[in-house]
C-alpha cells in the first residue's frame, strides 16, 4: 500500500500537467494511494459547490494533498477556493522555493525559499463597508490581523526549514517603519525567535520596498526570506519571475494537520485539453511532497531528472522555447530518470 493523498487535478490545464506528474512518479517508483476529488469549476459543473464536502472529507482523512491549478468561479458568494482550502485545514505556512534552472537567463545562481505566513494579515477577510449619508459603501476598511502565535509559528517553521535544508540565512521582511503595531508585532516575534537559533541560522532583516528592489539587483544575496501574508504572495511571485515565472514555481502550504502542494500558476484555459501545457510547476510541488513525507530521495532524483531536459532545451514546451508537448517533456523525463 502506498501513502494515502487526495489528488485534485484542477482546471484548464490541471488534468494534463497532473497526468503527466502521476506518469513521472510511477516511473520513479513513488508509492502514493490516490483519492482523486474535484475543487474548483470542475466541481461547480458536477456537483455545483467549488469545494466539495466529500474533497474536504478526503483531505481530512489522508492529511495530505496534490493539486493543479483551480478556477474560482465568478460572482458573488465565492471567494478564491485556494484561500478557503488554506483556511479550512489552517495551512499557516506558504512555502515556495525558485531556483535558476535556464542557463543565460537574466539572473544566476538564485536559490531563494520564500515562507510566507498564509492565514492572517490582510488576508483575514477582516472587511466592511462604512457608510456615510446615503452612501452604503462611502468607505471601505480592511482590517490587517497579525497575532503573536501566528507570527512564532510561522516564523520558527522558517528557522526549522532552514535547519533541515542546510540554509544559511533567513531575511524577515516587514514594513514595520509605517504599520507599527501589525508589521511591528511580527518583526519583535522574529527578532526574539532568531536569538533561539544565533549560530545556527544567520538573520537580518529587510523592509518590503527595499528587499524588492534588492530582489531585482542582487537577487543571490538572498537565502531565506519570511514575510507576512500580502508581502509574501506578492514577493513569491517577484521571486518565481527572476528565474523563469510561475511556470516553474511550485508551492507547499503546511499546517500541523494537513499538507497541500500545488502548481501556483493559473489554469490557461487557452491551451487547456491540448496537451501542450508545462508540467514543472506541479512536478516540482510532487517533489516537495515527497520531502514532506520522507522521501528525499527520490525527489531528488526526479528534481535532476527534469532540471537536466529544462536545461538541455531540446525537449522542452513551448513556454521554455521549445516544441515538445506535455507528453514529450514527460517521456524525457522519465528517460533521465531510469538512465
Amino acid at each position: 500500500m502506498g501513502i494515502p493523498c487526495t489528488l485534485i487535478p484542477g482546471d484548464g490545464i490541471g488534468p494534463d500537467i497532473t497526468d503527466a506528474t502521476l506518469r513521472i512518479l510511477d516511473a520513479a517508483g513513488a508509492q502514493f494511494d490516490w483519492d482523486r476529488q474535484l475543487a474548483g469549476m470542475a466541481a461547480v459543473n458536477a456537483v455545483k459547490d467549488p469545494m466539495p464536502d466529500a474533497t474536504l472529507d478526503s483531505i481530512r482523512r489522508t492529511r495530505l494533498a496534490l493539486k493543479g491549478p483551480l478556477e474560482t468561479p465568478v460572482g458573488d458568494g465565492y471567494r478564491s477556493v485556494n484561500v478557503a482550502l488554506r483556511k479550512t485545514f489552517d495551512l499557516y505556512a506558504n512555502v515556495r522555493p525558485a531556483r535558476d534552472i535556464i542557463p543565460g537567463g537574466r539572473f544566476d545562481n538564485v536559490d531563494i525559499v520564500l515562507i510566507r505566513e498564509n492565514t492572517e494579515g490582510l488576508y483575514a477577510g477582516l472587511e466592511h463597508y462604512v457608510k456615510v449619508g446615503e452612501d452604503d459603501k462611502a468607505a471601505a476598511q480592511s482590517i490587517a490581523l497579525i497575532t503573536r502565535i501566528g507570527s512564532e509559528r510561522v516564523i520558527r517553521y522558517a528557522f526549522e526549514y532552514a535547519l533541515a535544508h542546510g540554509r544559511k540565512k533567513i531575511t524577515l521582511v516587514h514594513k514595520a517603519n509605517i504599520l507599527k503595531y501589525s508589521q511591528g508585532l511580527f518583526r519583535q516575534v522574529g527578532q526574539q525567535i532568531a536569538k533561539e537559533y544565533d549560530g545556527r541560522v544567520a538573520y537580518d532583516e529587510r523592509i518590503v520596498d527595499a528587499c524588492a528592489m534588492q530582489l531585482v539587483i542582487k537577487p543571490e544575496s538572498f537565502d531565506m526570506i519570511v514575510t507576512t501574508n500580502l508581502f509574501g504572495d506578492i514577493l513569491s511571485d517577484l521571486v518565481s519571475g527572476l528565474v523563469g515565472g510561475l511556470g516553474l514555481a511550485p508551492g507547499a502550504n503546511i499546517g500541523q494537520h494537513a499538507a497541500i502542494f500545488e502548481a501556483v500558476h493559473g489554469t490557461a484555459p487557452d491551451i487547456a485539453g491540448q496537451g501542450v501545457a508545462n508540467p514543472s510547476a506541479l512536478l516540482f510541488a510532487a517533489c516537495l511532497m515527497l520531502e514532506h513525507v520522507g522521501d528525499a530521495g527520490r525527489a531528488a532524483r526526479i528534481r535532476t531528472a527534469a532540471e537536466s531536459v529544462i536545461r538541455e532545451g531540446k525537449t522542452v514546451t513551448r513556454d521554455l522555447g521549445g516544441t515538445a508537448n506535455t507528453r514529450q517533456f514527460a517521456d524525457a523525463v522519465i528517460a533521465r530518470i531510469g538512465a
